[in-house]
C-alpha cells in the first residue's frame, strides 16, 4: 500500500461529505482481506552491507 493513501489529511466541510465518509469506512470494515500465499523464500535482512548489496546495481 502506498504511504500517501493512509497519510492523507481529510477535510470534511459539510454534513453530506461526512455521511459519505462514514458510509465508506463502514463499508470497508465489512470487507475481508484477500488471503496471500508466499511461494518464495523470505528472509529478514538487517545488516546494512547486505541491504546495500541487494539494492546496488
Amino acid at each position: 500500500m502506498a504511504t500517501k493513501s493512509f497519510l492523507k489529511n481529510i477535510v470534511i466541510k459539510d454534513r453530506k461529505s461526512a455521511e459519505k465518509f462514514i458510509k465508506a469506512l463502514e463499508n470497508a470494515e465489512n470487507k475481508k482481506a484477500k488471503k496471500v500465499t508466499v511461494n518464495k523464500r523470505v528472509e529478514d535482512v538487517t545488516d546494512k552491507e547486505q541491504i546495500r548489496k541487494i539494492f546496488s546495481k
